[in-house]
């Protein structure tokens, strides 16, 4: 998972986009690009996997961005929510 999130820091560094990264602008991109994930389903519910990747891929980086500008560590948080929801919805 780490090297991943290496990837996309570096990614994203070496086109400067970082500079771009405020939770606000990310948030929004993440919805937006969510958004775009659901137009693969709208009108026909034939799924074509390689759009519906390609869609996914840009939320989940968008994500790792958003948590890497916070300083939030992804293994941690995702953890973390499983317990909780573990407690919430027992077996």
């Amino acid at each position: 998972m780490e090297e991943l999130e290496n990837k996309i820091i570096k990614f994203v560094k070496e086109r400067n986009w970082d500079q771009l990264d405020y939770p606000d602008s990310l948030i929004k991109s993440i919805v937006i690009e969510a958004s775009e994930l659901l137009e693969c389903i709208q009108w026909d519910s034939n799924l074509n996997i390689d759009n519906f990747s390609d869609e996914l891929a840009d939320v989940l980086i968008y994500c790792f961005q958003l948590a890497y500008s916070l300083n939030l560590d992804i293994k941690t948080i995702i953890e973390n929510k499983l317990e909780k929801n573990a407690i919430k919805y027992p077996k």
